[in-house]
C-alpha cells in the first residue's frame, strides 16, 4: 500500500509526519521498524524522527514520535511546532489547543504573521532538577564532573546533560557526547548540550540527540532544558534567547515554561510500503 507522508522541520530538526487521524497507518508494532528505515538520508526519506499524529481520548490532538535507532521519544519540542503546524492547516486544530505526549498535555498557541510565517508557542513542561536524573554529588544534586566537564542534569520532558563551554564551536561534539549520553548516571539517556553564553540573555547551543545518535541542528526541550539551567544557575534572565544551529527560540521561565519558534512544511508525498 502506500503510505501519504509530509515533510516539515524545526529549525532545520526536521520530520516525517504520519497522519493517523481517521485511523491507524501503521501498526504499532511497525512503528519503530518505519523510523528506522524512513528517517534514512541515502536509502529513506531522510529525517531526526517520524510523527505520528492521532486523536486524543483527552486533548486535541496526540502526537508519538518514533527515532532512527527504533526508540520512541517521551516528548520532542521542534517536533510538536511541527505536527501543530499540520493540524492548524488541515483544521483538526485551531489557533489554541492542547497535545497529547508521553511527557503529557502539551497547550499550543499559534497562527501565521502578515508576511505567512508560521510559528507556535508549546507550554512545555516545567524543568526538574532532580536526583532521578544524576545522583546528587557534594556540588549539588544535578551537577556532576564527568570526562573533565561539569554535567548538569535536567528533564524538560526528555532527559538532558547541559554543558556551558567558553568555545561552542571548538567542541568536537560527536566525540565527546557520546559518552556522556551513555554514562550510567542517566538512567534512560541523555540529550547532551554544550552552550555558550554570548551576551545578556543570549545563549548558543549545539545538541547530540539520543535517539538520532547524532548532532541535530536543533533540539527544543534542549533549548529549554539549557535556558533552565542557566537560569537556575544565575546567567540569564526570564526571557532568554537561544540560538541553534538551524535558527532561533525563545523561552520563557517565569511561573511557567514555554517555548516559542517557527514550523515550515517542506513537501508531501507517498511511501510505498
Amino acid at each position: 500500500m502506500d503510505i501519504p507522508f509530509t515533510k516539515l522541520h524545526g529549525n532545520g530538526n526536521d520530520f516525517i509526519l504520519v497522519d493517523e487521524w481517521q485511523g491507524e497507518v501503521i501498526p504499532d508494532e511497525m512503528k519503530p521498524r518505519f523510523a528506522a528505515v524512513y528517517c534514512d538520508r541515502r536509502f529513506g526519506v531522510g529525517a531526526d524522527g517520524v510523527l505520528f499524529l492521532s486523536r486524543s481520548d483527552k486533548d486535541n490532538v496526540r502526537m508519538r514520535i518514533f527515532q532512527p535507532d527504533e526508540s520512541e521519544a517521551e516528548m520532542c519540542g521542534n517536533g510538536i511546532r511541527c505536527l501543530a503546524k499540520y493540524a492548524y492547516d488541515l483544521g483538526y486544530v485551531v489557533g489554541t489547543c492542547s497535545v497529547e505526549t508521553s511527557a503529557g498535555s502539551m497547550a499550543v498557541s499559534m497562527g501565521y504573521n502578515r508576511e505567512g510565517e508560521f510559528s507556535a508557542t508549546i507550554r512545555m513542561a516545567d524543568p526538574a532538577f532532580s536526583r532521578e536524573q544524576v545522583p546528587a554529588s557534594g556540588m549539588g544534586e544535578f551537577r556532576e564532573e564527568l570526562f573533565g566537564r561539569t554535567v548538569y542534569a535536567v528533564n524538560t520532558g526528555v532527559p538532558h546533560a547541559v554543558i556551558f563551554v567558553d568555545d561552542l564551536q571548538g567542541i568536537d561534539i560527536e566525540s565527546e557526547a557520546p559518552a556522556i549520553r551513555n554514562h550510567p548516571v542517566f538512567l534512560k539517556g541523555a540529550n547532551v548540550n554544550f552552550v555558550q553564553l554570548t551576551r545578556e540573555n543570549h545563549l548558543s547551543i549545539r545538541t547530540f540527540e539520543r535517539g538520532v545518535e547524532a548532532e541535530t541542528l536543533s533540539c527544543g526541550t534542549g533549548a529549554t532544558a539549557s535556558a533552565a539551567v542557566a537560569r537556575h544557575l544565575g546567567m540569564v534572565g526570564e526571557v532568554v534567547h537561544v540560538e541553534t544551529e538551524g535558527g532561533p527560540l525563545t523561552i520563557m521561565l517565569g511561573e511557567k515554561t514555554s517555548m516559542d519558534g517557527p514550523a515550515e512544511t517542506v513537501f508531501a508525498g507517498v511511501i510505498p510500503f
